[in-house]
C-alpha cells in the first residue's frame, strides 16, 4: 500500500494551507478548504498523530540575526564508523553557524548547511572547527547565493 493511500483530498488541502501558513487559525482553515472548524481541527489532529504533520516552526531571515553568508561544506571522513560519526554528529549539530546536516552517499560523506556573519567567519569556521578535527579528511566549501524553497509538498505520484 502507498504512503500517501490514507491521505484524501481533504488532508492534501489542509497540508498544502498549512505549509503556507502555519499560523492559519482554525476557522479560516476550514473555510479555505470546505469543512466544518470541527472536522478541520480533528483532521490536523489526525495529521499530527499519524506523522504527517511534525513541527510548526517559525521561519526566521538569517541576516537579521547577523548571519547573511550561507555555505554547504562537504565533509569527507575517514573512518567512516559509528564510533566516529555520531561524537562529529554531535559536533556540527552544537555549532550555532550550522542549519541542517545531511549524511549522504557519495564522495562526501556528509553536506552541512551554514550560516554566517562574512567570509572572514567562514574561514575560521572552517579552519578552527572543522579541519582541526583528526576524522575531517577532506572539506570543500561552496557558497549559496541564493536559497528557494518549494513552499508546499506534496505525494509524489506513482
Amino acid at each position: 500500500m502507498p504512503h500517501n493511500a490514507e491521505l484524501d483530498s481533504i488532508d492534501l488541502a489542509i497540508l498544502a494551507e498549512l505549509q503556507n501558513d502555519g499560523r492559519l487559525a482554525n476557522k479560516e482553515l476550514a473555510d479555505r478548504v470546505g469543512v466544518a472548524p470541527s472536522t478541520a481541527l480533528e483532521r490536523v489532529r489526525a495529521l499530527r498523530r499519524r506523522g504527517v504533520i511534525t513541527a510548526f516552526r517559525a521561519q526566521v531571515d538569517l541576516a537579521k540575526l547577523g548571519r547573511s553568508l550561507e555555505a554547504l561544506l562537504a565533509l569527507r571522513v575517514r573512518p567512516h564508523t559509528t564510533q566516529l560519526v555520531d561524537p562529529l554528529r554531535a559536533f556540527v549539530l552544537g555549532l550555532p553557524e550550522t542549519i541542517t546536516m545531511f549524511h549522504v552517499a557519495g564522495a562526501e560523506d556528509f553536506l552541512v548547511h551554514v550560516a554566517v556573519r562574512d567570509a572572514d567567519h567562514l574561514r575560521r569556521l572552517t579552519l578552527e572547527k572543522y579541519l582541526v578535527r583528526p576524522e575531517i579528511v577532506h572539506l570543500t566549501t561552496t557558497l549559496i547565493f541564493k536559497t528557494e524553497h518549494q513552499p508546499v509538498q506534496r505525494p509524489v505520484p506513482e
